[in-house]
C-alpha cells in the first residue's frame, strides 16, 4: 500500500507558509500558526476551522498548548508573545514585547504553571501563567536560543542553541548537563541550522537535531550518546530537517524536511518505515492524540493529514528524487525543483545584540 496522497487536507485558510502545528490534548481540535500572522482554530473530526485569531503583528515562528489545553502560545518577530484562550481561541493577552528579538521556540510546563521562551536574545525566559509575568532569572546563553523542550517530568529543561545542547534542573535553573563536545552543530550551512528537540515519554531518551547529518539520541541517565544509534534516510543526508516528533506510545518518529517529504522511524532501530511527499517544503509536524495519524505542512499554506502504517515493521516508502544542499552540490542526484532561502526562511526582522556579531543566518520556526 502507498500513502502517496493525503487522508485529507485543511487547506485555504492560510494565506503564507504553516510554520507550527499543535494538537490539544483531548484531540478534538488543531492550531496552527503562519507567516500570514494568523493563527487557525481547527476541528480535527469535521476539517472545520473553527476560529482565524487575529492579533499577531508579525510572523508566526513558535507556538505551543499548556497541558491542560487551556492557553495557547504564539510567538514570533520583534518578541512578540500573546496568549489565547484554548477554547474560544480569544485573544487573552499580550506578554508584552519580552525582547525585541525573534521568539524561535516556546513550552508550557507540563504542570502548566511556567511558559518558557526561547530567542535571537541569547536569552530563555520565565513567564508565570497565573499572572503572565516574567518568574525568576533568566537562563543565559553564548548564541541564539533555537529549541527549549521540559521533559515529560517537567524537572529537567533541554535548552538547544547555534553550538550547543544544555540540561537544566528546571526549579533552581542550573546546568547539570553540557553536551558541547559531542552536540553535532552545523551552523555554516547556507540555510538555517535547524535546532530541534524531542523527549521520549518515558523520559529516558532525547533526541536533537543539530544541523548534522543526523539525528542524535542522548541517554539521560548518563547524558551520553547512545552508541550505535544510526539516523539515517535510506542513505540520503537530513540537514534540511525542520522538525521531529515522537509519537504517544514512543515508538516511531516523524521528521519534516525541507525536501518536501514527511519522514516516519521507528525507534527502536532508527528505520525509515514511510515517507510522506508535500508539494512545497516542509515546516511542521505533529501525531494525533491516538497516533493513528500525521498532520504536517509548511510552504504548501496548508495541513495533510496521513494515515501512520499500522505495522511497525511495514515499508511505505516513495519514489524519493528530490535532494538536499549537500547531495546536489555532490552531484549525487539532480535537483527537480528549486526552492530559495526567502520562500521558506523568512529573513527576522531584528537588530541583533550590539555585543553579537553573527555570522549565522535567520532560522526557522521550531515546535511545540
Amino acid at each position: 500500500m502507498s500513502h502517496l496522497v493525503p487522508n485529507r487536507e485543511f487547506s485555504k485558510k492560510h494565506e503564507d507558509v504553516i510554520a507550527a502545528v499543535a494538537v490539544f490534548p483531548e484531540g478534538q481540535r488543531m492550531v496552527t500558526g503562519s507567516y500570514d500572522r494568523m493563527l487557525c482554530l481547527w476541528d480535527l473530526k469535521t476539517g472545520v476551522m473553527l476560529k482565524k485569531m487575529e492579533g499577531n503583528r508579525h510572523e508566526v515562528r513558535a507556538l505551543a498548548v499548556s497541558r491542560d489545553g487551556q492557553f495557547i502560545a504564539s510567538g514570533g518577530d520583534k518578541g512578540e508573545i500573546i496568549i489565547w484562550h484554548g477554547e474560544t481561541g480569544e485573544y487573552l493577552v499580550q506578554v508584552t514585547m519580552a525582547d525585541s528579538y525573534t521568539i524561535f521556540s516556546l513550552d508550557f510546563s507540563p504542570d502548566g504553571t511556567v511558559l518558557a521562551s526561547g530567542s535571537m536574545e541569547w536569552m530563555t525566559k520565565f513567564w508565570s501563567t497565573a499572572t503572565w509575568k516574567m518568574e525568576g532569572n533568566s537562563i543565559e546563553s553564548s548564541t541564539w536560543v533555537n529549541c527549549i523542550r521540559y521533559s515529560p517530568s517537567g524537572k529537567l529543561l533541554a535548552i538547544a542553541t547555534n553550538s550547543n545542547l544544555k540540561i537544566y534542573n528546571s526549579d533552581t535553573r542550573e546546568c547539570v548537563a553540557d553536551m558541547r563536545d559531542n552536540y553535532k552543530s552545523y551552523s555554516t550551512f547556507k540555510l538555517n541550522p535547524c535546532h530541534l528537540l524531542a523527549w521520549t515519554l518515558d523520559g529516558t531518551r532525547l533526541l536533537s537535531m543539530g544541523g548534522s547529518t543526523r539525528i542524535q539520541e542522548w541517554d539521560t541517565l548518563t547524558w551520553q550518546e547512545v552508541s550505535d544509534s544510526h539516523w539515517t534516510r535510506t542513505g540520503r543526508c537530513i540537514r534540511h530537517t525542520e522538525d521531529i516528533v515522537i509519537n504517544p506510545t514512543g515508538t516511531l518518529v516523524a521528521s519534516a524536511s525541507v525536501d518536501k517529504h514527511v519522514y516516519i522511524w521507528r525507534l527502536s532501530d532508527q528505520k525509515t518505515i514511510a515517507i510522506f511527499q508535500h508539494s512545497a517544503p516542509t515546516m511542521c509536524v505533529t501525531f494525533s492524540v491516538d497516533g493513528k495519524h500525521i498532520l504536517s505542512g509548511g510552504g504548501d499554506k496548508m495541513i495533510s493529514e496521513w494515515v501512520v502504517p499500522e505495522d511497525d515493521n511495514s515499508q511505505i516508502l516513495i519514489d524519493d528524487t528530490a535532494a538536499c544542499g549537500e547531495c546536489i552540490a555532490k552531484g549525487i542526484v539532480p535537483l527537480l525543483e528549486e526552492f530559495t532561502e526567502t520562500e521558506i526562511h523568512r529573513p527576522v526582522q531584528v537588530t541583533q545584540p550590539s555585543s553579537v556579531r553573527s555570522n549565522h543566518p535567520p532560522r526557522r520556526t521550531p515546535n511545540a
